[in-house]
């Protein structure tokens, strides 16, 4: 693409964001903290879900300072649904590092923004063109679809391979004088435009800088390497009864799905489902003896590497004392009482399927966490 051509598609996707682009609540200034925050959260997320979330997370943290003092518990509850939880702990992290060593305001170099937790390449870019008006390309998966049909680049978008060839292409295109509004422009255009399949060309504002466009071959481009099926997790869950109250678990803090609460469970691997091995399950990871009720069904989720099916047991409490192996605290929560606590996707599919009449008993204790 020559240099005047470059120049007018700057000129004519500048223009049709600033008449076309959508009124969101992080594009209200230009506050490092509230797009750094925006930019984490649409990681691998729709922007019409990240909106209610972002507006939640901005009202009670509204600054470094203020997020730097939160809890886990209560920042996990407040992303709860939102998926990819280590980004919440990795915020909170960032933010007690920014209130430490920075004065609480995020830097303005990549070197010192790469350095902190959960911020990469993308990020970075984007806050330090966004933010600071920095002349740094964004190139996410929005970013390479467009360069691909611009350019009928034949590199896959999702070879890591390819992965300098798509931001050298990012910063040949780059609106030095407008780096924050341009790399806007490009999200916004792939998001609403540009999409996967059946991009809508007509109303397209650099449709004649776009070769794929050019030569009828919108659907050839981008190209892709084939996906492979994630593979399939085989669990158990054991929704263990006392009474009215049902033993939840918090999970370790770092990790797949840190600091969450769940149900006694584990993953079975390619064994057969034997009722004996759940209840030796629960013994292992809580201690106490339990017997099985009912099999309450089957769920199944899938996440962003590998799926999930879990079969549900429903099972009574009979004896002994919590000692968890693994776990970091417990509670026996009554089932309404779910909604107070931060709990991955499996647990919230789990709870429609206890719509069974609960044995009465005994109140259990309150909860303990092991030092």
């Amino acid at each position: 693409m020559e240099e005047n051509e470059v120049i007018k598609l700057r000129q004519a996707l500048g223009c049709w964001y600033e008449a076309n682009h959508r009124k969101l609540p992080w594009r209200e200034n230009e506050d490092p903290y509230r797009i750094w925050v925006s930019e984490v959260m649409l990681q691998q997320t729709r922007v019409e879900t990240v909106i209610p979330y972002y507006r939640r997370f901005m009202t009670r943290f509204p600054s470094v300072d203020s997020l730097s003092d939160a809890d886990t518990e209560t920042l996990l509850k407040l992303w709860e649904g939102l998926g990819y939880y280590a980004r919440a702990r990795n915020l909170l992290r960032s933010a007690q590092i920014l209130r430490r060593d920075h004065g609480g305001r995020l830097p303005n170099t990549r070197a010192e923004l790469s350095g902190l937790p959960g911020i990469g390449d993308y990020i970075a870019a984007a806050v330090l063109s966004i933010a600071f008006q920095q002349p740094v390309a964004v190139v996410d998966g929005n970013v390479k679809r467009i360069l691909a049909r611009l350019f009928m680049e034949a590199s896959a978008v999702n070879d890591p391979a390819a992965k300098n060839r798509f931001a050298d292409l990012a910063e040949r295109l780059l609106d030095h004088r407008h780096p924050g509004r341009f790399n806007q422009a490009m999200m916004e255009l792939g998001q609403r435009i540009c999409i996967p399949s059946a991009p809508n060309c007509v109303p397209c504002p650099i449709r004649e800088n776009c070769r794929a466009f050019q030569n009828n071959a919108t659907a050839d481009y981008p190209q892709r390497l084939p996906k492979k099926t994630p593979p399939l997790q085989k669990m158990t869950f054991a929704v263990v009864m006392r009474g009215k109250r049902f033993l939840i678990l918090r999970r370790p803090g770092q990790g797949l799905l840190g600091g969450l609460w769940e149900f006694p469970g584990e993953v079975i691997q390619d064994q057969p489902i034997d009722e004996g091995k759940v209840i030796d399950m629960i013994r292992r990871q809580t201690g106490v003896q339990a017997t099985i009720l009912r099999r309450l069904g089957n769920v199944r989720h899938a996440y962003t590497h590998f799926r999930v099916s879990a079969d549900v047991y429903l099972c009574h409490y009979r004896e002994g004392d919590v000692r968890l192996d693994g776990h970091t605290a417990y509670h026996w929560i009554q089932p309404e009482e779910i909604r107070q606590y931060a709990v991955h996707k499996m647990i919230h599919k789990m709870m429609p399927l206890l719509t069974l009449p609960f044995t009465a008993g005994n109140p259990s204790p309150t909860a303990v966490t092991r030092q």
